[in-house]
């Protein structure tokens, strides 16, 4: 490589490195300013009640919201627009990211060899010394891997969430959500799966249009189905180690009883039936806290942040924002069930079993 292009690589690589640490912030705030109006919000001070009842409006949504609130509210069927977006970003950024790990950061010696002979092949590729020379220590390349490993599971959790939209609720017509909330729940299941992956995200875009541009230039030849390595691409995976699978043993256990509460939640209801009426819910975990689905999602995303080490600070903001907005909703749910049914068992805690 000439002087000229190591030149372009250094200014390159710097304006990348200031743009990612733009986006890290950027979602750290975003957290941040989703957390502490919660935190506020929820503090005992008879001053800050005006400005929780106008949080509550906007969080309130289905069966704690008044049938006759249309304004500013869509209906709570929308929810189906979160797990499409959802479904379609994830995969977008695990297909791109998985396929960037597999070319440009091998956690094995022989994929190491595998890639420098590539290289040696294709004539040196720039697309590929350019993105590898930033993925060279064996710490970087895992997390590469990691970043992989979060969204993979990311991935399992909102495809089950678009499957319950269709075959488990049967949401009310008169069910509506604030369209605060609505906008909400569209940022969320953008910027989660993109806080799971900021490690990688941006030099993974830039390496799928590297390889696009490159592919246009020099006219290769595409890949025959029988040169696809699957095991190239899962191997790197069981090498993860013990904190990856350790979270992902919290995820499942959240996630299983998250399909479970949901599917308690969606027979209560026939399918086809409209109407509005509510009843008791009861089995799983029910039986300890009022909105046990609230409670597994918050266990589904410490297992992401077991999962992902704990040493990211994004990461920590996110669980954070799922724990305080949940709570918030949790204890109006609770009030709710008090409130509408006389026999509601007082046993049953908002959300946290014997704490909250």
């Amino acid at each position: 490589m000439n002087s000229v292009g190591i030149l372009m690589e250094a200014i390159s690589s710097q304006s990348l490195d200031t743009i990612k640490t733009g986006l890290i912030w950027l979602l750290r705030a975003a957290w941040i300013a989703g957390i502490l109006p919660v935190l506020i919000a929820s503090l005992p001070s008879p001053r800050l009640n005006p400005f929780h009842s106008l949080l509550l409006g906007f969080a309130k949504r289905g069966k704690i919201m008044p049938s006759s609130s249309n304004r500013f509210t869509v209906p709570q069927s929308f929810f189906l627009h979160f797990y499409v977006l959802g479904v379609v970003w994830t995969t977008a950024l695990l297909m791109g990211i998985w396929y960037f790990a597999y070319k440009v950061a091998p956690l094995s010696s022989e994929s190491l060899s595998y890639v420098a002979a590539a290289t040696h092949l294709t004539g040196g590729s720039h697309v590929f010394s350019l993105h590898k020379s930033r993925f060279t220590s064996a710490e970087d390349r895992f997390n590469v891997w990691k970043s992989v490993f979060l969204l993979l599971l990311m991935e399992i959790h909102v495809l089950r969430r678009l499957y319950e939209t269709f075959h488990v609720f049967n949401y009310s017509s008169s069910a509506r959500m604030h369209i605060f909330g609505y906008l909400t729940g569209v940022y969320f299941y953008t910027a989660a799966p993109l806080s799971l992956c900021t490690f990688c995200a941006l030099e993974a875009f830039n390496f799928a249009a590297d390889q696009v541009a490159e592919f246009k230039v020099e006219g290769q030849e595409m890949l025959s189905i029988t040169d696809f390595d699957l095991w190239g691409y899962v191997k790197p995976i069981t090498r993860l180690g013990w904190c990856q699978w350790a979270g992902a043993a919290i995820f499942s256990w959240g996630w299983f009883h998250q399909f479970c509460c949901h599917a308690i939640l969606g027979s209560l209801r026939e399918r086809g039936d409209r109407t509005a009426e509510y009843v008791i819910p009861r089995g799983d975990w029910f039986e300890i806290v009022s909105s046990p689905h609230y409670l597994a999602e918050i266990i589904i995303y410490a297992g992401l942040l077991v999962a992902s080490g704990g040493t990211d600070l994004t990461t920590w903001l996110l669980l954070g924002f799922v724990v305080a907005n949940l709570a918030f909703a949790a204890a109006e749910t609770h009030r709710w069930y008090l409130k509408k049914f006389e026999d509601y068992p007082h046993n049953r805690w908002a959300i946290l079993p014997f704490v909250y």
